[in-house]
């Protein structure tokens, strides 16, 4: 169902899984309930959009554009956001489930992460400078030669970040959370 409300077109309970949409060009959208898991998003382009409890499970997403864009409630597992269009790459999470997914080597600077869960999720060489993780469960999350400066890790739980490996200055971090930087020196801190 596409309605139009206030310049903003709204998409809802529509079914795309396993199309291909590539090329599509969507500008100022919100997409309600819609289901985007095993679809081909390849050079497709998203500017200033909305998804709100959304599917992209296993979505192909080489050279997708998202510009000022918010998941909320999406189901967004197994995605190589690392395959995304960088040019003006922007993106804002919120209660999402983003296990598997991988932002290997993108800039995604001052980018929030509010209660999404992030298990297993590649940040290798990110530049993640001044993002928010909060309350995310970061289980087996590699955050290897990343960028977390000024990051704020306060409220995140489950990672193991090697501070030889991993910028880490003016982060903040909360205990016992912080425990989670001396992992890797197997001690038992009591």
């Amino acid at each position: 169902m596409e309605l139009k409300k206030s310049g903003n077109t709204l998409y809802s309970h529509l079914d795309y899984s396993g199309q291909k949409l590539v090329h599509k060009q969507m500008e100022d959208c919100t997409f309600v309930h819609c289901n985007f898991s095993d679809t081909d998003l390849s050079n497709a382009s998203f500017s200033d959009c909305e998804f709100d409890n959304c599917n992209f499970s296993n979505s192909i997403t080489k050279n997708t554009s998202f510009k000022d864009v918010k998941f909320r409630n999406c189901k967004l597992l197994g995605i190589n956001f690392n395959e995304c269009n960088t040019f003006l790459l922007m993106m804002g999470f919120e209660d999402c489930n983003m296990n598997l997914s991988s932002f290997y080597k993108l800039k995604l600077k001052n980018t929030r992460f509010i209660n999404c869960n992030l298990q297993e999720v590649d940040f290798t060489e990110a530049d993640l400078t001044s993002s928010l993780f909060q309350n995310c469960d970061l289980l087996r999350t590699h955050f290897t030669n990343c960028n977390l400066e000024k990051a704020d890790l306060r409220t995140a739980c489950n990672y193991i970040i090697d501070p030889e490996m991993t910028r880490l200055k003016k982060a903040k971090f909360s205990v016992p959370g912080v425990l989670g930087l001396l992992a890797k020196y197997n001690i038992d801190i009591e």
